[in-house]
This record gives C-alpha cells, structure tokens and sequence, in this order.
C-alpha cells in the first residue's frame, strides 16, 4: 500500500479531531467516525433543564509552541478563554502543588466547543451514533463493521483514536502486534458529580485541588466564562476510591462524595447528576515525544491519543498532529494529481 488516499479516523475527541483536520490540510479525504452523537470526547458537558456542567476535562493548558499556536487559533474564533479561578489546594499539599502562574483555558461557552469547532472545517461530517465493532480486511483495503452490518467505503487506512483498552479489543483480531501496544497502558476510572444549586456557594474558592479522602478535584462550573443557568459545581472522585465503586448504582457513590464535599463546607445540593469515566486518564504518563502516536505503514493503521502523549488535552491534540504528519507525505501529491 504506496499511498493512502481515503482515511477513516475513529474517535472525535481532540486527538482524533486534530489528526483529521492535519490530514485534510495534506490532502487526504478523512472520515471521521464516532460513536456517540457529538463529538469532543472526554471535553464534555453534561446539559439539564437550566444547568450546564462540564463533567470530564476541566481545563487546558499550553506548554508547547504548536499548541500554544493552536490554542490562539481557538481563542481567536471565541471558542476558549482564559479561566482564573480562585484556586486552593486541599489536604497534603504535598501530594498537588497548585502553580499560580499557569494560565488555565476552558472552552466558550462549554467545553465541548473546540472540538465543534474543529468538526466544522471537516470536508465530509462526522459519522455519528456508529459505534465500530470490527475493522476487516478486504482486498487491499480496509471495511469498517457497525453492528452486523459492514459498511460499503473502502479505506486505505484506519486510524484509531480512542482510549488504550478500546484501541486493543477493535485491534485484537487484524492487528495482535498494535493491540498488545494498546492493552500495555492502564488507564484509571474516575466517578464524575454535578451538583445543582439554587444560589451561588461562597466557599472561598472557584476550584480546588483536594489531596484527602475521595475527591481529588472540585470547582464551580459557574466560574468559568460564557457558562449560563444555574449554579453548578463539578466534583471528581480520586481514581482508586473510584476503581473501587465501579460497578455500584449511582446512589452511594453520589451520597458519599456529597458527604465529602460537605466537610469541605458545602451545603446539599438541590439537584445532582453523575457520570462514571471508565477511561478518565493513565495511571502513569505513556512514552513521551517519540511515543505520541503508532503507525504500521504495511497494515496502514495508525493509534492517537492522550494516552500516547503523555495524558491531557494538549497531548491528546499533539498525539493526533504526530500520527498525521507520519502518513505518507506522497497521498497528498497522488490526490492533486489525479485532480488535475
């Protein structure tokens, strides 16, 4: 396989959303599939009758000179800002120092805006609500199966840009070798809590490191900028406790970590919702610059995620501009001249 002309990506967080549009920039035609029924990943906002709560990422920073770029890009187009939280660090400080200096980015008017944003620019729309069960081989090229169903377009290549234990079981059967890679990286769970108030809360901070019992981060949504509705407040359970209550109903997991927060001075909230993230992050950073993303030119599949580039949101756009610039650069040249 010389040239790689139609690409399927699977998976429209940002890792998969900036390997996308990189590879549209170079020519390739992309398709993006996604099995939920939007796209931005773990940079979600959860939405209820007059509340909004961002409920997996909280925030972006920027360390490298390509996504500072990028992130300027973002805040260009009113789709981030800067977010200055009063911010505390709770328990053994120690364990989570919080630097003052840092600048922290949400995404305007939620989080998910970005990666709307990024979709927007794609040639072809996202393939939502099609989960992909199975990758196939057929011929020289590669089918994409929903369900029982394999789909009719043929790709040339597949990239994958999904949590590690995803990318192993979809790679377990055509590609052993790429899924070993994947199923080498555990990733951790996190419990999510939005909490709804009639009132704001003056807690004396915006956000919190909390380094004792379950939570290891709490902050008010309400915070940050462009958010609307009523007040809102996002706690996130500590991955062990979190590992540990995996498989319980939504009920005592809320119960307790309502008990936490309010040792932390917070009163009951009216409302609450919860979401449990099986994949929430690494239990320790994978690889660094030279592990940010996987591509097998022979069986022309390729990996991208935040799990490749050392976890957050910038390394998860970072894995997915690393995979698209190892394509073939010549898939580029061979679409324009069969343009011409």
């Amino acid at each position: 396989m010389s040239c790689f002309l139609n690409v399927a990506v699977i998976g429209a967080g940002l890792a998969g959303l900036s390997c996308a549009t990189a590879l549209q920039a170079a020519g390739y035609r992309v398709t993006v599939f996604e099995k939920s029924l939007g796209p931005a990943g773990r940079m979600s906002t959860r939405r209820g009758e007059g509340w909004q709560c961002d409920h997996g990422a909280q925030y972006f920073t920027a360390r490298s000179g390509a996504f500072s770029a990028e992130l300027a890009r973002w805040v260009d187009a009113g789709v981030a800002k800067v977010w200055a939280p009063r911010l505390a660090v709770l328990g053994d400080a120690t364990l989570h120092r919080a630097d003052a200096a840092l600048q922290r980015y949400v995404g305007m008017p939620q989080m998910t805006a970005p990666a709307h944003w990024l979709a927007s620019a794609l040639s072809t729309p996202l393939k939502t609500g099609m989960p992909i069960e199975r990758l196939q081989r057929v011929g020289s090229a590669w089918r994409l199966q929903v369900g029982a169903a394999l789909l009719d377009d043929d790709f040339d290549a597949v990239l994958l840009a999904l949590p590690a234990p995803q990318a192993a079981a979809l790679l377990q059967d055509c590609a052993p070798a790429l899924a070993q890679q994947a199923a080498a990286v555990p990733m951790r769970p996190s419990w999510a809590l939005m909490l709804n108030y009639c009132a704001p809360l003056e807690l004396g901070f915006d956000a919190a490191f909390v380094n004792q019992g379950p939570l290891r981060w709490v902050a008010r949504n309400s915070s940050k900028p462009g958010r609307s509705g009523a007040e809102s407040w996002l706690l996130h359970a500590q991955a062990e406790w979190s590992e540990a209550r995996l498989h319980l109903p939504a009920e005592p997991v809320a119960a307790a970590l309502q008990a936490a927060f309010a040792a932390l001075g917070a009163p009951p909230a009216e409302r609450w919702s919860a979401h449990r993230w099986l994949y929430a992050d690494m239990a320790a950073p994978h690889g660094g610059p030279a592990a940010r993303s996987i591509w097998d030119q022979a069986l022309g599949l390729g990996l991208c995620g935040d799990w490749l580039g050392a976890g957050k949101v910038e390394g998860a756009w970072l894995s997915g501009q690393g995979l698209a610039q190892q394509l073939p650069a010549a898939a580029g040249r061979a679409i324009a001249a069969a343009a011409s």
